[in-house]
C-alpha cells in the first residue's frame, strides 16, 4: 500500500513511523494526530518548566488538565479519544512546553499560539480552524 511501512511484520501508518522517527525520545504520541477530535487551548502562551534528563514526562494534548502542560488523567472522562504525549528528557534544560495544544512540534511551542484562531478562541474552547 502507498505511503504505509511495514514495521515488524504489521503494516503502520506514515504517522507513526514520523512519530517513531522524529521523536525519538518520546515514548507515545498523542491520538490528535490520527483523529479528527480537537483539543481545547489551556493557554495562549507556553508554559516554562525545568526539564530533568531522563525524567518521564506526560504532557497534555488535550488541553483539560488541570496540571498544565502535563496530563492529569482528566482526558479520561473529558478527552476519552486523547492521550498524553510521553517523554524522556534527554538532557536537564529549560524548555517552553505548547499551553494552546496546536503546536507542529509537541511538546514544545512553536510559536502557534500567536496566530489568530489561538487568540481570538476562548480559553478551554476549540478553536475553529
Amino acid at each position: 500500500m502507498p505511503g504505509l511501512q511495514k514495521a515488524r511484520g504489521i503494516v503502520a501508518s506514515p504517522v507513526a513511523s514520523f512519530c517513531r522517527l522524529f521523536f525519538s525520545q518520546i515514548r507515545s504520541c498523542s491520538a490528535l494526530s490520527a483523529s479528527s477530535v480537537k483539543p481545547v487551548i489551556a493557554a495562549k502562551e507556553p508554559f516554562p518548566v525545568d526539564l530533568i534528563a531522563e525524567k518521564r514526562y506526560a504532557w497534555c494534548a488535550c488541553g483539560h488538565s488541570q496540571k498544565q502542560p502535563f496530563c492529569d488523567g482528566t482526558h479520561k472522562k473529558s478527552a476519552p479519544e486523547m492521550s498524553p504525549l510521553r517523554f524522556i528528557a534527554e538532557e536537564s534544560k529549560k524548555a517552553w512546553l505548547c499551553g494552546c495544544k496546536y503546536t507542529k512540534n509537541p511538546p514544545y511551542c512553536d510559536g502557534t499560539h500567536k496566530e489568530d484562531f489561538v487568540q481570538k478562541t476562548d480559553l478551554h474552547s476549540q478553536p475553529q480552524v
